[in-house]
């Protein structure tokens, strides 16, 4: 694998990484992947986890997060089974179970934060902690990650452990980070969807092929997050510049999103994936 560039965690320690690409997967690896990666999600800037609404931009991302609550809400209706099961992975401090939930949903969530589940925990929603406490048998017609497989260790083994619950018509819903927009492009090492080294994997929509059609899957649908190349590129801004540049941010998103729809290498993507 050759050096694709290196980068830094920009969030909370300063440290430095690379990533690595692997050419058969078309993905970047971030090298090297620390043993406790606990430590690094242990910062009040880090949204997901905390319900954070103190700067600008922390009130930005809850205002795009309700349109994209409606918005995924939407899209797995469209996938409902007889049962409408769901296991949301990665579910942060429950927000989107909370609408699956008032729609019908059967909802399961797992998320390793303690933070985050005691706030799921006080907006009714319950939490596990890992997929290996889920109830031995049990299965799910639909399988969300938002944003959320990009921060799995051992890639593999987790891919193998999610197709294994769903059902034979199961939906796997999968948002990451598309390391081929041009906002990537233009940040370059001060992308801030690198977000080293909590983002342990860098996809391509070539990579998300090739990983599952591994485990007899396919990929049937892809959707662009519009919002991310806009919120991505404002954090990028400060990263680059040391202070956020909301115009400059706008601009860099707005062309991002122009260029992908010719592209369609968009600043995010959501991944729609059922077995073959």
């Amino acid at each position: 694998m050759k050096l694709y560039l290196e980068t830094k965690d920009y969030t909370l320690t300063g440290e430095s990484f690379k990533l690595l690409h692997d050419p058969v997967l078309d993905m970047l690896i971030t090298e090297p992947q620390p043993d406790n990666l606990g430590r690094y999600y242990e910062s009040e800037d880090y949204i997901s986890h905390t319900d954070a609404k103190k700067s600008l931009v922390d009130k930005m991302y809850h205002t795009v997060k309700g349109y994209n609550l409606k918005s995924k809400l939407s899209l797995i209706n469209s996938y409902a089974g007889t049962d409408k099961t769901i296991l949301d992975v990665g579910a942060g401090t429950g927000d989107f179970l909370v609408r699956a939930k008032h729609d019908g949903w059967k909802i399961t969530g797992i998320e390793p934060n303690d933070l985050a589940r005691l706030k799921a925990e006080e907006k009714g929603v319950m939490l596990l902690d890992d997929l290996n406490t889920l109830p031995i048998g049990q299965k799910f017609e639909v399988i969300t990650l938002w944003h959320v497989l990009e921060h799995l260790p051992d890639l593999e083994s987790q891919v193998s452990k999610l197709v294994g619950l769903l059902t034979e018509s199961g939906t796997l819903v999968i948002a990451v980070p598309n390391f081929k927009s041009y906002d990537a492009k233009y940040y370059k090492e001060y992308w801030a969807a690198f977000d080293v080294p909590r983002h342990l994997w860098h996809f391509s929509q070539k990579s998300i092929q090739n990983i599952f059609v591994k485990y007899g899957m396919k990929l049937v649908r892809t959707k662009p997050m519009f919002f991310d190349a806009f919120y991505v590129a404002l954090l990028s801004e400060k990263y680059k510049n040391g202070k956020q540049n909301f115009i400059r941010a706008f601009l860099i998103g707005l062309i991002s999103n122009f260029r992908a729809l010719r592209s369609k290498e968009y600043s995010s993507l959501i991944y729609v994936i059922k077995r073959r």
